[in-house]
């Protein structure tokens, strides 16, 4: 058994205030400007307790790690080759990277945010890397936080991916939605599910239905990739299953074993919710299990969920996944370092991957899927029943 880590139509203009005429349901979930000033702050707080929460490590999975320690590749001591030879580019997306990683997202919609987003997308546009934004849902709410997002003028090459909830582009045309995505220049929009987080979450939403209707209405209209996006909780076969059923090419695992965004919530939640928190806090298929049991459906994985090392991104791309992604890691090395700090720990992380590919005896990461691996007994028994 691992043992679980320590340490995750017409479209409105965005510079108009929302009308009447404002999706329903997006401005009952969250107040709009025109609620009271202190009304209008609590989408900021909750960011802001996010993000000290991630950096703090107090809301890691307890008792449940991702895995990604049961995939064990079998050293090769003839490589036969210079460690210079190894080629980490990856294309994703039509993009080329210079290493299969990228920023996961994090956050966005205060002023905190936007200067972390800014320095995490110039890491990236220097390291050629992806980086992914924090849920849009606040400058959908307060067009006004649309800067907190804007990281182009920094980062004009680098794969960049929006970030948006499903129930919240239930309620908005596609045209809406399509705006905040150009509006920030995304290459691509993950539209995230998070129902655990969400039943947890003060406020949060409880309805989840037509979300694959949803999805097949994105995927045809909205003009650029979409990606199925967990956070924290992971995909199983069935969705992975029913994603490549509507037509969509990639997938955001965020498997269980790194944040548990359900204890993150737990730690905001009133009294009568935090009991149903702390006993979900560990809910989830965990990260290394999703990755294998999605990929040999031909899908773009993207691996995220306690991803913390070069070393785990290796044995993600073993399973099957396309690229690793890592946050709380990238957050806090940013915390103690800086700009420079987060892309001393990136590079690190890169180095790592190069090494452990060049030990499995491979010339590209993409060759680590078949190396001669050994897996744990936990993880070959999620790859088997959970099908």
């Amino acid at each position: 058994m691992s043992k679980p880590r320590k340490s995750a139509s017409a479209s409105p203009s965005l510079s108009a205030r929302p009308s009447s005429s404002a999706p329903a349901a997006v401005l009952a979930a969250e107040p709009g400007p025109d609620a009271a000033p202190a009304q209008q702050q609590l989408i900021s707080q909750r960011k802001a307790d996010h993000l000290a929460l991630c950096a703090s490590g107090e809301v890691e999975f307890r008792a449940k790690a991702t895995l990604l320690d049961q995939v064990q590749l079998v050293h090769d001591a003839l490589p036969d080759r210079h460690v210079d030879e190894v080629d980490l580019t990856t294309t994703v997306l039509g993009k080329r990277l210079a290493a299969p990683i990228m920023i996961s997202g994090m956050t966005g919609g205060t002023d905190e945010a936007q200067a972390l987003n800014r320095d995490l997308a110039r890491a990236a546009e220097q390291l050629g890397l992806g980086f992914g934004l924090g849920s849009q849902r606040a400058m959908v709410i307060r067009p006004e936080t649309a800067r907190t997002y804007e990281v182009r003028d920094v980062a004009p090459t680098m794969l960049l991916l929006g970030n948006l909830g499903l129930v919240q582009a239930r309620e908005m045309t596609t045209a809406q939605v399509r705006e905040i995505v150009k509006r920030v220049g995304a290459d691509a929009l993950c539209v995230h599910l998070n129902p655990a987080m969400e039943l947890i979450q003060p406020g949060g939403d409880r309805d989840f239905r037509s979300g694959r209707d949803v999805l097949r209405r994105l995927h045809e209209e909205l003009g650029v990739p979409v990606i199925v996006k967990e956070t924290g909780c992971g995909l199983s076969r069935r969705v992975g299953l029913m994603v490549r059923e509507l037509g969509i090419g990639a997938v955001d695992v965020s498997g269980a074993g790194g944040t548990s965004w359900v204890g993150v919530e737990t730690r905001r939640a009133e009294a009568e919710t935090r009991a149903l928190g702390e006993e979900l806090w560990d809910w989830g298929i965990p990260t290394a299990a999703s990755i294998g049991l999605l990929g040999d459906l031909g899908l773009t994985i993207i691996a995220t969920g306690g991803v913390r090392t070069g070393m785990d991104v290796a044995h993600a791309l073993a399973l099957g996944a396309t690229l690793g992604g890592l946050a709380a890691p990238v957050l806090r090395a940013h915390k103690a370092g800086g700009y420079e700090g987060a892309v001393r720990f990136l590079q690190h992380v890169i180095d790592g991957v190069r090494a452990v590919t060049f030990l499995a005896g491979c010339r590209t990461p993409g060759e680590l899927r078949y190396a001669p691996r050994v897996l744990g007994s936990t993880l070959r028994a999620w790859l088997t029943e959970a099908r």
